[in-house]
């Protein structure tokens, strides 16, 4: 006589061939992988944005830094041709054009310094962790 069922409780028609769980395992590692990647994609154009803007921020400080200079040198010049006023007004011009370069530097090195590394770090750790998951499962 033939029974559906087997001594351990499952019946043959629930058990899956190692084939049918490899492919199973294959495809979702392949999905996993594919998510992975998009993470990382979106990170890296984040990271990409945020390096524009401070490079973008650091131009600007060193153009308005280089006018800064300038300004400075009409200060000496107008200074060597009339002794107070002239100078003294482009000197204080100087001083404000330098502390605008100063605070978009350092908000441009701000925004540097939070697009690096350049590397997708939450999409890697989210690699590492699926495979210490799955890596787990295996030996269990």
């Amino acid at each position: 006589m033939t029974t559906a069922h087997r001594t351990d409780g499952h019946r043959r028609g629930d058990e899956h061939s190692v084939g049918e769980l490899v492919a199973r395992a294959t495809t979702q590692m392949s999905q996993l992988l594919h998510e992975e990647l998009r993470l990382a994609k979106m990170e890296m154009t984040e990271k990409g944005k945020r390096a524009g803007l401070g490079g973008g921020m650091l131009g600007a400080a060193a153009t308005i830094a280089f006018i800064a200079v300038q300004a400075g040198v009409a200060a000496a010049i107008a200074g060597l041709a009339v002794v107070w006023p002239v100078w003294l007004s482009a000197l204080v011009v100087m001083v404000v054009l330098l502390l605008v370069a100063g605070v978009l530097a350092v908000l441009g090195r701000q925004e540097v310094r939070r697009a690096t590394p350049a590397k997708p770090e939450r999409a890697l750790r989210g690699v590492q962790d699926d495979f210490h998951e799955i890596r787990g499962r295996v030996r269990r």
